[in-house]
């Protein structure tokens, strides 16, 4: 097998979700066997005290004989989220700040920073699970 088959059987399918600092990547990937399976990496940017930044990586296999209780518990668990909260996001900034930002009609600005309160959970090493 060449490079070239190489990197055609890496390109299978993908998707990029970006979200804030954080960027998802859903890729089909192919087994030895020539079956397919998932991979979901989550690359997160940090930036560096000289400005300069670097990325780290999380990435997870789901295996197809997996797919359906993946996809259920996936789903119970966002509908979860979404019955108890809203779809709205709730940030410590805006409970804090809250009726200063309204005050001032500032509301907008803190869009970039919504991702903040989801920090504490990418110490997860998904290769270690």
């Amino acid at each position: 097998m060449n490079n070239n088959d190489m990197m055609e059987k890496e390109e299978i399918f993908s998707k990029v979700l970006r979200a804030g600092r954080r960027t998802y990547f859903f890729d089909v990937r192919s087994t030895k066997a020539d079956d397919y399976y998932l991979t979901i990496t989550e690359s997160k940017k940090f930036t560096n005290d000289d400005g300069s930044f670097h990325y780290k990586k999380h990435k997870i296999y789901i295996y197809k004989e997996d797919f359906n209780e993946f996809r259920d518990i996936l789903a119970e668990m966002t509908d979860y989220i979404i019955d108890e909260k809203g779809d709205e996001v709730i940030s410590e900034r805006h409970q804090k700040d809250f009726k200063k930002e309204y005050d001032n009609e500032d509301i907008s600005s803190t869009n970039g920073e919504l991702h903040k309160p989801t920090e504490s959970f990418t110490d997860i090493e998904f290769d270690d699970i």
